[in-house]
Formats: C-alpha cells, structure tokens, sequence
C-alpha cells in the first residue's frame, strides 16, 4: 500500500516536475521565441548599418587624400610629358641647325665639284633632276582577309605576299647598281650609312619605320635607269615576286623627282685625311 501511496502522490518524475517549473517560470517572465528571433534579427541589421555608416564615413574621410594623389600623377605625367616634347622639339631644332652648318661647310670649302658630288653622296643637300619612280607594295590578300582578319598578324603569312626589308634591300641597292645617283624611300633620304631593318612586321629606315605602298625615288638618267634595274638580277627578283606572290610594283620615268636631305649624319670612327698626315706616309 506504501508503494501505491507513492505513487499517488508523486505521480510526476523530478525531471518532469523540474521542466515543468521551468517552462511554467519561462510562461510568465521570459519572452516567446518568435519575439527572441525579431530581436536578434533587428540587432544584427544595426550592427550592419552601423559597419555600413563607419565605411562610408571613413570613405569620405580618405576620398580627397585619394583624389588629391591622383591628381598629383596626373600632373607629373603631364609635366614630364611636356618636358619630353620640349626635349624632343630642342633635338630636332640642333638636328636642323647641324645640318645646316654641314651644308654651309660643304658650301665654304670652295664650292668645287668635288664638294657638291660629297654633298650629294653623303644626302646632305637636297637634290632634284630626272629619275625614276618605283611604287612597291604588298599584295591585295595582305592589306585584308576576306574574313576580316589582318594577315600581318598571322605567322602563316611571312614570306608570301607581304613586302619584306629584304625585298626593300635588294630594290634599293638594284637601284644603286643601275646608275641611280640619289635615292630616297617614302622621303627618307639614303646615305652611305643608311640601314633597311625590320622590327615585327615593319620596315625601318635609319630606325623609322615605314607603312606600305613604298615609294622609291631614284635621280639619274631616267630611261637607262629604268631599263637597266628591271634587267638587272634585283629587277627579275622583284618581277619574281609580282608572278609568285602577287607583290604590286609599278615603275615610272620622272623629269624631275626632288628628294630631301638627310638628317644629319655622324661619323664616329672615320677622320678625314689631314694634309700632314698624307705627306708623312709619301
């Protein structure tokens, strides 16, 4: 009967009793849970805005040091790019006014036939009279694909129809070799030390580089000029080039074709022959 009565009397467990409290208390004082979440919900968004406010105050606060350094290098750019181009300008007026001096020298030595055949050979004065015009360009297939594609930017087209520095080299000395007395290369004056290089796919002369068509203007007798360079072994290599490649060339006899001087030219290692020099080795 003892058992019984305890039973009756105790008929939840400790555990339940003490959860029951609990949630009976929770009821009373606490807060439901949905409420709780609402909560924890509202204090994270302020502490978001609150991260949101402070980045954007300290972007305000950095915002003009940041525009004030890039508006430092855009004025040093442009300051440095001014001194570049006054530089540049000074260069190309000392080139002009060396030039100048070795005309007036060539000039001052007597003016004697000699002089005027070292001026003309050196490309230090200008010269006009008859020749001949050769135009040299690239074929059709090489200024444009069909499918829009530049050739000068594929590899598979190097040595078709795309006018080579080598090709130039050898129409300019074909030229030389047939009697030409002057020439110049889309108004680039020639000289004893001039030099046709490429770099990529273009044609320098004397380190200027040069854009197709390329128009060679030789002085000399024009009709035997013409007849003798496309005789020559150059003129068949070109006229190779037209038949294989499709390399246009054109050539024209001029009455008169002008070509300008050539920059300055300066000798580093040849010294003219002094008259002390020449008697002590006769």
């Amino acid at each position: 009967m003892s058992l019984i009565t305890n039973v009756m009397d105790h008929s939840l467990d400790d555990g339940y009793a003490e959860a029951a409290a609990r949630k009976k208390s929770e009821g009373q004082g606490g807060l439901p849970k949905t409420l709780r979440a609402k909560l924890g919900l509202a204090a994270g968004l302020v502490l978001a805005a609150l991260v949101v406010t402070v980045g954007a105050a300290q972007a305000r606060v950095t915002a003009p040091v940041v525009a004030k350094e890039r508006q430092e290098l855009i004025d040093r750019i442009d300051s440095e790019t001014a001194a570049a181009d006054k530089l540049e300008t000074t260069v190309d007026t000392l080139r002009d006014d060396v030039s100048a001096r070795q005309r007036a020298a060539l000039r001052s030595s007597g003016g004697s036939a000699e002089a005027d055949l070292v001026g003309l050979l050196s490309g230090a004065t200008a010269v006009h009279g008859p020749g001949v015009k050769l135009v040299v360009n690239d074929a059709k297939e090489a200024s444009g694909g069909g499918d829009g594609a530049n050739p000068r930017e594929t590899s598979g087209f190097s040595d078709t129809g795309r006018v080579r520095d080598r090709d130039m080299q050898r129409v300019v000395n074909g030229l030389w070799a047939s009697g030409a007395e002057a020439i110049s290369v889309n108004g680039q004056r020639l000289t004893a030390l001039s030099a046709i290089r490429a770099a990529g796919d273009a044609i320098l002369v004397d380190n200027r580089p040069l854009v197709p068509p390329y128009a060679v203007l030789a002085v000399g007798d024009g009709e035997r000029l013409s007849t003798r360079f496309q005789n020559s072994a150059d003129g068949l290599y070109l006229h190779a080039l037209e038949e294989n490649y499709a390399i246009r060339a054109t050539i024209s006899t001029e009455g008169d074709v002008r070509l300008p001087a050539a920059p300055s030219v300066i000798v580093r290692t040849a010294q003219p022959k002094s008259e002390k020099t020449e008697k002590g080795t006769s």
